[in-house]
């Protein structure tokens, strides 16, 4: 299994390749959208599935469990990530919920890769100790829930992080698992990072996929009729029964 210090490093040099910098913040959603490559789907799954991921020569498919939370979201495709990108000869890989019985070093590997996309070593350790003005062993829960804000990570993956690069001990971090969104409503924050895609919304594709259809179409590959029928089988009925009506839309 890889260091701690080389997951970093890929983590950052992706990160480069994506075109942001190792320190801030990053919308992963947008990130992930800007590359012609990926396909993402949000689809219900079990809930011990956090994601899918599929390769398949050029084509990269990440398919995410739109049950889980916002800031698990935003995880499992910096898990996905991982594999898509450093990991060889696979063409379909199925990611667990749970971090602690992750028994394959991949799965370690990519979980680790994905806490470091999210909060890069360097860059969690200014927040710490220069904005949050804490050193190992110090922090508390206001701490951790303006560190998880700040990164936007879950609860469980940023307890995870802060217990494995002993920011925190197991025991104290076991006292933070409970009344979560309680918790963060008390500082002031809303709770998206710890809610799942409303029911309305937990089937959808963005991506190549949908720009391939649309090229199809234009070029006459395909009818009007098999292009409706390919958006439909990805979970695209607003854009072809124009649920999201122009005179709705605010010019702002």
């Amino acid at each position: 299994m890889k260091e701690k210090i080389e997951l970093n490093s890929e983590a950052i040099t992706l990160r480069k390749e994506f075109g942001e910098d190792a320190n801030s913040p990053i919308d992963i959603f947008s990130l992930i959208h800007n590359n012609d490559d990926l396909t993402i789907v949000f689809y219900p799954m079990s809930s011990r599935v956090s994601g899918v991921c599929i390769r398949d020569g050029k084509n990269k498919i990440i398919g995410v469990n739109s049950t889980s939370t916002y800031g698990r979201q935003r995880f499992t495709i910096a898990h996905e990530l991982y594999h898509l990108f450093f990991h060889e000869d696979f063409k379909r890989v199925i990611c667990s919920t749970d971090f602690e019985s992750n028994k394959d070093p991949q799965e370690k590997e990519a979980d680790m890769f994905a806490s470091y996309f999210l909060a890069p070593y360097e860059a969690l350790s200014y927040v710490i100790k220069n904005k949050l003005k804490k050193e190992k062993q110090q922090l508390e829960l206001e701490d951790v829930i303006k560190i998880e804000q700040y990164f936007g990570m879950s609860r469980q993956a940023m307890l995870w992080r802060l217990v494995n690069d002993e920011y925190l001990t197991r025991e104290k971090a076991d006292t933070m698992k409970s009344r979560i969104i309680a918790s963060a409503k008390r500082l002031g924050y809303d709770d998206t990072l710890y809610t799942p895609t409303p029911e309305d919304k937990q089937y959808a594709t963005f991506g190549k996929y949908i720009k391939l259809a649309e090229k199809l179409k234009k070029q006459d590959v395909i009818s009007h009729g098999r292009y409706e029928e390919l958006l439909l089988n990805g979970f695209r009925g607003d854009i072809v029964y124009g649920l999201d009506a122009e005179e709705e839309e605010v010019y702002d």
